[in-house]
């Protein structure tokens, strides 16, 4: 099964910063159009769980979080520092990076057939961004495949990695990734499929509702 980070990430992991969502308008009374109050961003990790997708395209069922090793759900630095070959770092690189508090979400059918969701939420967007463009490199370097920087029919700030023949044994069938910066909020959707457009055309159905589900921080 896939997990969210490779260990050991230079800079300290990955996103891409940059999508800035528009604010909508309501009426006044007098029928003047005013801004409309932007969402509040969540506070918790618990608060954030509210805001991931509940469920994926390909129909897959849900794998509950204490069922995953390591478990699934919530997750604070120390959670993410210890995918890392040396915590100590990671934990420090997370916390030069704003890092606060995050979820992670896993539907499955059979290890060849696997779906992750990761939201992370960070003080700024500097921070998001900077964790979504390492951990795209990271993965990258680790397959041995090219990232798309600029992949058609996404949003800016978003990086898309496809691995259509696995190697390392680190994945169960062909796979595709997908990391984004959304203001204060580093997303990622992972999918293993039985084709690599098939893992594509999940990760960016998913990758869309999940956007449209996150205030724009």
């Amino acid at each position: 099964m896939i997990r969210g980070r490779r260990p050991g990430c230079a800079r300290g992991a990955v996103l891409l910063a940059a999508l800035l969502g528009a604010t909508g308008c309501t009426m006044a009374v007098d029928g003047v159009p005013t801004a409309e109050a932007p969402a509040a961003l969540p506070g918790s990790a618990e608060e954030l769980e509210g805001l991931l997708v509940t469920d994926v395209p390909s129909g897959l069922p849900r794998v509950p979080d204490e069922e995953l090793q390591p478990l699934a759900g919530p997750k604070h630095a120390e959670d993410l520092a210890a995918y890392a070959q040396d915590p100590e770092r990671e934990r420090e690189v997370l916390e030069e990076h704003g890092y606060r508090f995050g979820w992670e979400r896993f539907w499955a059918a059979g290890p060849g057939h696997v779906t992750g969701v990761f939201v992370y939420r960070f003080e700024n967007r500097a921070g998001a961004g900077a964790y979504a463009e390492d951990l795209a490199r990271n993965e990258a370097e680790h397959y041995a495949a090219d990232v798309d920087d600029q992949p058609p029919g996404l949003p800016g700030g978003c990086r898309l990695l496809e691995v259509d023949a696995p190697r390392d044994g680190t994945l169960t069938g062909p796979a595709a990734f997908a990391w984004c910066g959304h203001g204060v909020f580093s997303l990622g959707v992972t999918a293993v499929a039985p084709s690599a457009d098939a893992a594509e055309d999940e990760v960016r159905a998913v990758l869309a509702e999940q956007l449209d589900r996150l205030p724009p921080g």
